[in-house]
């Protein structure tokens, strides 16, 4: 079995097939500010061994006290462990002095009187400024990878490319595995991506995969466009779950089957809200744990709505998530939300709401991609799922085909404004149930304290 090196990141190993092979060269690409040195120095505490220590070189670019200064706030750092087990030299001085003979010399005698697990050159790309032309310094390349692979060592080579420049460089085409790190900058928002481009001997996720840096390092999260393969059993779907509306439940066939998803869609103050309240708390009441998850609305104003329908806030069956769509990042939003729904053993989930949502997702087919597994990991496991959906029309409304994701759901609910003379109610129409037959009308409907109410005519409204 191969060795692996983690990278203090269990979402990045994973999108390597498992971490980095050992010993390998690695080539962590990216533009200035993209989070290379972060990265190497959480791969230098997660692998930190005074038995085989990691040796980690400044070059030109930044003086080593630079470097070091990075390590101030971040969590992963080890003040105990630097120099006994991460070792900090400075490549720059001896280069200048000496040209790229001198540095492949001090490379050498370092990992060989050290025995390192790990070298990291921070930054090799730099180095290029000190060779005579292109082919000393690629031979430069060549001769330190093959001493470094006869000690076995791995390596970590940090470059400063953006993804068109790397196919065309020597470190790339030496390197066993390529990481290239990116980031652009939307308004006040800045989106980090990351690929692997290259990793030899190993099976990888492929596509770009967004990261964020904190002061825990730096966190990726693996692409989410399919379903997470089950454990081969699917929810059974032997009798039905309640929305806590009974008029609502006859209107749908019976109910909700479980593990399938619903979307709400309606206009401002149609009563979205208050029905996936009515489906979080029923559950909760059924011994079906709820989470409740808003884009829509703060703590105060949503613990304010539960009271007035005679709920309690504070339910432990009942979890809660409030936040604005304008300060998350939607992948990590949705790692996040999985693990909220592993640990809390959640069987019915509300969403409110995917306008929202989607607000925060640059890209519509990506939205799509992510909305489509987080339904399928849902439907594996017999989370049933309500979202809501604003639409802009308030008397009426002619499709939901625009949205691009009313055909990810089982059933479509639509709420609408009526008028009947001076007097605006509220209405309900399921318009799609899978694996049912749905009540082919139009119901009236009024929130009161007592929540939802339906008129039990139909023909009413």
């Amino acid at each position: 079995m191969k060795q692996r090196l983690a990278s203090g990141c269990e979402r990045l190993d994973t999108i390597l097939g498992g971490g980095l092979i050992d010993p390998s060269i690695t080539l962590l690409a990216g533009t200035p500010g993209s989070g290379k040195t972060v990265l190497a120095q959480q791969y230098a505490f997660a692998n930190a061994d005074p038995a085989r220590p990691v040796v980690y070189f400044s070059t030109l670019t930044e003086p080593l006290s630079k470097i070091t200064q990075f390590l101030d706030g971040l969590t992963f750092c080890a003040p105990d462990r630097i120099g006994t087990s991460v070792l900090f030299e400075d490549l720059g001085d001896v280069v200048t002095a000496g040209g790229l003979d001198a540095g492949l010399a001090r490379l050498t005698e370092i990992a060989t009187r050290t025995r390192c697990g790990i070298l990291v050159v921070d930054s090799i790309k730099a180095l290029r400024y000190a060779a005579q032309d292109q082919a000393a310094y690629t031979r430069f390349l060549y001769e330190l990878a093959g001493r470094l692979s006869a000690l076995a060592t791995s390596t970590l080579w940090l470059a400063e490319y953006d993804t068109a420049e790397l196919a065309s460089s020597a470190e790339f085409t030496i390197a066993d595995a390529t990481i290239a790190l990116s980031t652009q900058t939307s308004g006040q928002r800045t989106n980090r991506a990351l690929q692997v481009l290259k990793l030899r001997g190993s099976t990888f996720l492929p596509g770009w995969h967004t990261y964020r840096i904190s002061e825990n390092g730096l966190d990726a999260f693996p692409r989410l466009s399919d379903p997470a393969d089950g454990d081969g059993t699917v929810a059974s779907a032997t009798a039905r779950t309640s929305s806590g509306i009974p008029g609502l439940d006859a209107t749908l066939g019976g109910g909700f089957w479980p593990g399938s998803s619903t979307i709400v869609a309606g206009p401002p103050g149609s009563g979205k809200t208050v029905i996936g309240l009515h489906f979080a708390f029923h559950g909760a009441e059924l011994g079906q744990h709820s989470t409740f998850t808003t884009l829509q609305e703060n703590q105060l104003q949503l613990d304010r709505a539960i009271h007035s329908l005679g709920w309690d806030p504070r339910s432990e069956a009942v979890t809660l998530r409030c936040e604005s769509p304008n300060d998350i990042y939607i992948d990590q939003w949705f790692y996040d939300l999985l693990e909220t729904l592993t640990a809390s053993r959640t069987r019915r989930l509300v969403i409110d709401s995917l306008t929202d949502l989607a607000a925060a997702c640059d890209d519509d087919q990506r939205f799509n991609e992510f909305l489509h597994s987080l339904l399928g990991r849902c439907a594996q496991v017999g989370i049933t799922t309500l979202l809501t959906l604003e639409i802009p029309d308030l008397y009426g409304q002619t499709g939901l085909s625009g949205t691009g994701i009313s055909h990810l759901s089982d059933n479509v609910i639509l709420l609408q404004y009526q008028r009947t003379g001076a007097r605006i109610h509220r209405a309900l129409t399921v318009l799609k149930t899978r694996a049912s037959t749905n009540l082919p009308y139009t119901t009236a409907f009024e929130v009161t304290s007592r929540g939802i109410v339906m008129d039990p005519d139909p023909d009413r409204a």
